[in-house]
């Protein structure tokens, strides 16, 4: 078997200069033979094991004491991290999730988590993506790598067969633990495993592998439609509002394109922002492009929402969906005042005589202007095109009755105070 570690070796060199390797062990055979064979590699950065818990079954109690023993043969640290899996529709998804994002947690400054997936687990990952009509991003199956919290994930066993790691298993006396959920066809990744690929198999020998090499062409193609997307955005206008630091992109230059190179920049562009939507989802594109100028449409997504505001759509996330809390006294100006849900304010200029304090807009506001004299509000936000979901959490600052300053429109004042506004961060998980 010294084929297949020189066959590993090679598909980590690109890696051999991070800061540490480490395993995601199940204690399952893939990867405890990759454990295995990472460890009798010589020149190889630091490496460490991550046994993720579910709490799912009864006898999982028994795998994080298996996978210790198993690291002390080797000389590897293991770390036991135990994960609360939420209920759902999907008990194999959530479980997914919950043990991801314990490794994103986990994982330290470009340091790579390598896993076991290998060739079998490729194809049953394309035919359960075909079963739901996914795209073409989708049907590439899993990646051999990509970006994980502040390191990366690697998947060097993608090419290998479950027979090579059966017998490299074997010839080195290694033992692993069989998980009974594995034989539940229930699931759906389990009944493709247990009876449909049987099936395939017995009538063509080399299915899985061939489903494997559609996966890798299919990803070659969206790597072409990516480079396509980034084309497509180049064309991007500069944002009229830098300062709310949030995704946006500028709609005429999307209209410029075909609706499937429209949908192909989206995607592009939403991938690290949001999980995808489905085709059917899509037609909530069509409401958000096709709206009346003046119109505010909204579309909500997974883990956000894009909102379009004049030329542009704005994606929102984390604090930009909630209400900010209540405005706390700002007892000293001299210093910034943090917002709750809402980033902080600082003042700039000279202080008025009068107390300061913060608010939000609750209508009907108005401030007089240097040769303009009183204005209403919201006309002054209407001829600026503040974008409506930036209106009811913009901060104002008063002095006593009289509202003196806007938030990061400096030509709105009413003598020389500014409030300068850091908004809120717009968290994004990256999918």
């Amino acid at each position: 078997m010294a084929d297949l570690a020189s066959r590993v070796q090679d598909k980590l060199a690109p890696w051999r200069e991070a800061s540490g390797w480490c395993v995601a062990l199940s204690g399952g055979l893939d990867s405890s033979v990759l454990l295995h064979l990472l460890a009798s590699l010589e020149h190889r950065p630091t490496l460490r094991a991550v046994h993720i818990h579910h709490g799912l079954q009864s006898v999982a109690d028994t795998w994080p004491e298996h996978c210790r023993r198993l690291c002390d043969s080797l000389g590897v640290d293991l770390l036991v991290r135990r994960v609360q899996v939420e209920q759902g529709a999907s008990l194999e998804q959530a479980a997914r999730t919950a043990r991801y994002d314990a490794f994103a947690e986990i994982l330290q400054t470009d340091e790579i988590l390598l896993t076991g997936q290998h060739r079998e687990d490729q194809a049953e990952t394309l035919l359960l993506r075909l079963l739901r009509g996914a795209g073409l991003r989708g049907l590439a199956a899993m990646p051999p790598q990509r970006a994980l919290g502040a390191g990366r994930l690697v998947r060097p066993l993608l090419d290998v067969s479950r027979t090579e790691l059966l017998a490299y298993a074997r010839d080195h006396g290694l033992g692993w633990i069989d998980d009974p959920s594995n034989g539940d066809t229930r699931f759906s990744r389990n009944y493709l495993r247990h009876q449909v690929i049987p099936a395939l198999t017995s009538r063509w020998p080399q299915a899985s592998r061939s489903l494997a090499r559609a996966a890798g062409h299919l990803a070659e193609a969206g790597e072409l439609l990516d480079e396509l997307a980034r084309d497509d955005l180049l064309l991007e206008s500069p944002e009229p509002f830098p300062w709310l630091c949030l995704p946006s992109l500028h709609l005429p230059g999307l209209l410029r394109l075909s609706a499937a190179r429209q949908r192909n920049a989206l995607q592009f562009w939403l991938g690290p922002l949001t999980r995808l939507p489905d085709t059917d989802h899509w037609a909530s594109w069509n409401d958000l492009r096709d709206a009346c100028a003046d119109a505010a449409p909204v579309w909500r997504l997974t883990d956000g929402e894009l909102h379009r505001a004049g030329e542009r759509i704005y994606w929102l996330g984390g604090d930009w969906l909630r209400s900010p809390g209540e405005v706390p006294c700002w007892s000293d100006p001299l210093h910034p005042l943090e917002l709750p849900g809402n980033g902080c304010v600082a003042l700039g200029g000279t202080r008025a005589g009068q107390a300061l304090r913060i608010a939000y807009r609750q209508g009907g506001e108005s401030m007089t202007l240097p040769g303009r004299g009183r204005r209403d509000l919201k006309r002054l936000l209407n001829e600026r095109q503040v974008p409506s979901f930036v209106r009811s959490r913009l901060p104002l600052l008063f002095a006593g009755e009289r509202l003196v300053a806007v938030a990061n429109l400096p030509d709105l004042t009413d003598g020389d105070l500014q409030l300068v506004w850091n908004v809120p961060t717009s968290e994004q998980g990256l999918r």
